[in-house]
């Protein structure tokens, strides 16, 4: 999910910008802070030795979108009463309502 947050926030900016993307996974983070997408993607979306990558297919989009951007990838922690991460759980929460 939060991989096709940080993409459906990127695809909805109409020209190039700066971009401050906050996220509570580390994993997201880390990818891009750690250069381990850089590394993904130059193994062919490849983790290690040659085991698979998960969801390659949103890494691609994430990091392609990522290079139009300038954007900096700041962890917050989750659930720790931060203001934007308990509003993005509350739309969340009430988006999911509204579909099921």
């Amino acid at each position: 999910m939060e991989l096709l947050a940080a993409i459906t926030g990127l695809q909805m900016l109409k020209e190039p910008c700066e971009v401050a993307l906050y996220s509570d996974s580390a994993y997201v983070v880390n990818a891009f802070n750690q250069h381990w997408v850089d590394g993904w993607a130059q193994k062919g979306w490849k983790r290690g030795k040659n085991s698979e990558l998960k969801n390659a297919d949103l890494w691609k989009t994430l990091y392609s979108l990522a290079k139009i951007h300038r954007v900096s990838f700041i962890k917050v922690k989750g659930h720790a009463n931060d203001h934007y991460n308990n509003k993005a759980d509350q739309l969340v929460n009430q988006a999911m309502d509204e579909v099921n």
